[in-house]
């Protein structure tokens, strides 16, 4: 029997109708105390110093490279296994991403990092694939050695008062997520999440910066700036204006508009909420089965996800198939369509875009982040997953390659 099952599906139930129905009866729609309450979970959710809330993990990021100085003729090095975003980011600050290959894992190359680092390299930017986290420690060990904390020349207070590049880890997929024991949101200087409509935890647009910068900083004072810089440089919120006697403001900085609004907040409250002791847990399970079903095969090159004390957030379940060229992928994934699996591609390689081979980056030059693309295919992996969707979805995909 034909099923038809989509890729990805936000997860809204009747606990997120109420928060939502809340926030419109409640008069306050924008920025205000439901933003502060998501903020607030995220912070005792990963245990950072400070979380906030913005439109996007695009302008999280930004933000987060523009507090640090980052501007014209400073580098960034970000891996080429990625969504457009990372490097957008660092473009529309006026800086030049420097794209690395990756590993087997999905995850930027410790060593590539080494090799591309210079006297302009200002920030690195590790992107946690699929949920699987970075390595850290061996990032964080490469920016504290000698050689390369004497390549780092400091512009601005920040950047001196740090000494070293900061680490913005885009962890876009991996809230719930955990390293070596501790949760990401805690693991670089800066993190930022992503609550796009197909994250984990959803805002249906947002995202989220969590601040763990060394002792030499206040998280909290770095916050309140950032927050101040994400409504336009204005020294009251509009939620602060609207309390008696409380209209007068003053802008102090040319700031931005990337804050989050309490509606799509609320989304995301009501999400949280649940996270650990629902939705991650029924991620968990549906990536589970692919995995107990598919190391029958030996074509099939399963996604890192067992390692001690390290787990994934079962963002994504990226299958790849050994020994097939990107044409034969594509065939499978029509194949899945025409049977109605919606499955997807992520992502193809930064230097495959037109944008950055008009930067002259070229695919050749990264042979992992090629190979892992071209045999990749993500198959869907949300709660609402039944298993006998999923024993459907195996049974399809085991079909195509057979066909091959």
């Amino acid at each position: 029997m034909l099923m038809k099952i989509p890729f990805s599906p936000p997860y809204i139930d009747e606990d997120v109708e109420k928060e939502v129905l809340d926030a419109l009866r409640s008069g306050w729609i924008t920025t205000g105390p439901k933003v502060k309450a998501l903020e607030q979970e995220v912070v005792t959710y990963c245990n950072a110093e400070a979380a906030l809330a913005v439109n996007s993990a695009t302008s999280g990021m930004m933000l987060a490279l523009h507090w640090f100085g980052i501007t014209h003729g400073d580098e960034v090095i970000i891996p080429a296994y990625t969504y457009v975003a990372t490097a957008l980011a660092v473009l529309h600050i006026g800086a030049k991403p420097i794209i690395v290959d990756v590993e087997g894992d999905f995850n930027i190359s410790v060593q590539k990092i080494k090799e591309a680092i210079t006297e302009k390299t200002k920030a690195i930017i590790p992107v946690d694939f699929a949920g699987w986290p970075c390595k850290y420690d061996d990032i964080n060990e490469l920016i504290n050695e000698p050689e390369v904390k004497n390549k780092f020349l400091p512009k601005g207070e920040n950047q001196k008062k740090l000494g070293r590049i900061l680490i913005v880890s885009d962890a876009a997929h991996s809230i719930g997520a955990t390293y070596k024991n501790r949760r990401t949101g805690t693991l670089t200087d800066i993190t930022v999440f992503s609550f796009h409509a197909v994250k984990n935890i959803t805002t249906a647009e947002g995202g989220m910066i969590c601040l763990n910068l060394p002792t030499a900083f206040d998280n909290k004072a770095i916050y309140a700036t950032l927050r101040l810089w994400s409504l336009n440089g204005q020294t009251k919120d509009a939620f602060s204006k609207t309390q008696a006697g409380g209209w007068k403001y003053d802008i102090v900085y040319p700031g931005f508009k990337i804050n989050l609004s309490d509606i799509a907040a609320a989304i995301g409250l009501a999400q949280i909420k649940k996270y650990n002791s629902h939705l991650l847990v029924e991620r968990k399970r549906v990536f589970d089965f692919y995995t107990n079903e598919f190391e029958k095969y030996n074509w099939a090159l399963l996604p890192p996800y067992n390692v001690i004390h390290s787990s994934s957030s079962y963002h994504l379940y990226p299958l790849r198939i050994k020994n097939i060229s990107e044409h034969q992928r594509d065939s499978i994934i029509e194949k899945l369509a025409v049977n109605g699996v919606s499955v997807n591609v992520h992502f193809i390689p930064l230097p495959m875009l037109t944008v950055f081979k008009e930067m002259k980056y070229n695919i050749h030059h990264f042979p992992m982040a090629y190979t892992n693309y071209a045999t990749e295919i993500s198959l869907p992996i949300y709660p609402q997953l039944t298993n006998l969707q999923c024993a459907y979805i195996v049974k399809q995909i085991v079909n195509a390659v057979a066909e091959l």
